[in-house]
């Protein structure tokens, strides 16, 4: 039986198949918004506002106490365009699919989603909320740490991923060998290196997780938490230290303690900040991801003796480069793609989803070497939506 001409329907998606496997980050994050975009008729741009949860204070007796109801947004930017082109002849598009998909898209499609994967990646570095353990393996009473503090700001126990850095997902595995049995999914763990679900995590490993390197902070940073902390503001203004610093450093800041996210009590846990830009050194203004709120429904920070010559504490060591993982419930995070237009006059264009997943395909014909050169196209944007529902690992 002769093979038939591959349709671009078909290729299309095969590649998306092969896409979706290979994303475990993107593919376990929040993905409900990618139909907002490019609808025909009802375009809305690049961006997407995201609402965040409303919240509110309790009253304590029969007085009514109206409050405003303040809703709060995040934007997400669809502006990323990647792509792989590719050129083939007529022959290979006589192959059959899997064939074709072995030899070709598995290729183009690796590469491709390699990149949008550390793209969105980056997002970590939003993340305040770490488990600092440089110099040493990764352990189960780490992970454990770093699901209290998920817990404690009360993520969702469904849809929760530790995505781990290959040697953090080693070092974890073989710390847990004495446990060993011969139950299916344990046997599978020490056979496999796999660890599946367990902690209340499915874990994954991802070989793409970028290592973290601290800035240069020395640890003579200070703050004057009465004006140097306005609550709402994501500016904060700090003192007396040197060493510059970079995206992505956690810090404390001394008498400035996390809250229960309810209750609005302190936790006795320091609140933990992280740098959403670099900052020079010495006397100046540290851009935080999370403003910190000392009051009212969206408090998160408490302030215990208010004043000058706040220690501030970095953590990690200086200059200095540690491995990176991610324990995170879904909503933490947010990734869509766009429609792209389908253009007119090539041999074929299609465009098919698969999970929230667009991708287009445009081909054309060179009669001169009788070849199609062809494109695959993807547009995307991600964003940190919630940061509390997730906690950073670092290891080794």
């Amino acid at each position: 039986m002769s093979n038939t001409i591959l349709t671009p329907t078909a290729v299309t998606r095969e590649i998306l198949r092969v896409l979706h496997q290979k994303l475990n980050f993107v593919g376990s994050i929040e993905r409900q918004y990618d139909d907002s975009f490019a609808k025909s008729g009802a375009k809305i741009g690049t961006t997407l506002k995201i609402r965040k949860p409303n919240q509110y204070t309790v009253r304590t007796g029969k007085t009514i106490q109206a409050q405003d109801t303040a809703e709060e947004s995040v934007t997400l930017t669809v502006a990323t365009q990647k792509g792989v082109d590719m050129t083939f002849s007529s022959a290979e598009l006589t192959m059959e699919l899997d064939d074709f998909s072995d030899r070709i898209i598995k290729p183009a499609v690796s590469v491709l989603a390699a990149n949008i994967e550390y793209d969105a990646m980056s997002m970590f570095k939003d993340v305040g909320q770490s488990i600092w353990n440089g110099g040493s393996a990764l352990t189960l009473a780490k992970v454990l740490a770093g699901k209290k503090k998920l817990n404690d700001s009360l993520a969702p126990m469904n849809d929760r991923t530790a995505s781990l850095q290959t040697q953090e997902s080693v070092d974890l595995v073989d710390s847990l060998k004495g446990l060993f049995q011969s139950s299916s999914n344990i046997s599978q763990q020490y056979r496999e290196g796999t660890m599946g679900h367990t902690a209340g995590f499915e874990f994954v490993e991802n070989t793409l997780w970028p290592a973290f390197t601290r800035g240069a902070e020395d640890t003579a940073y200070v703050c004057n938490t009465s004006t140097g902390i306005t609550s709402g503001s994501t500016s904060i203004t700090v003192s007396a230290g040197s060493g510059a610093g970079s995206q992505g450093d956690v810090f404390t800041i001394q008498d400035v303690y996390a809250v229960h996210p309810e209750t609005k009590v302190s936790t006795g846990v320091l609140f933990q900040f992280v740098a959403a830009a670099d900052f020079l050194t010495g006397a100046t203004t540290i851009v935080v991801y999370d403003a910190p709120v000392t009051s009212g429904a969206k408090q998160n920070v408490s302030l215990v003796s208010a004043g000058a010559s706040k220690d501030l504490t970095f953590f990690g060591t200086l200059s200095t480069a540690v491995t990176t993982s991610l324990l995170y419930q879904k909503e933490a995070f947010a990734f869509a793609t766009a429609d792209l237009e389908l253009p007119r006059g090539v041999h074929f264009a299609a465009r098919e989803m698969i999970d929230g997943l667009s991708l287009r395909i445009v081909r054309a014909y060179d009669v001169n070497n009788d070849m199609f050169p062809c494109r695959l196209d993807i547009l995307y944007g991600y964003e940190t939506l919630r940061p509390q529902l997730a906690c950073r690992l670092h290891n080794n």
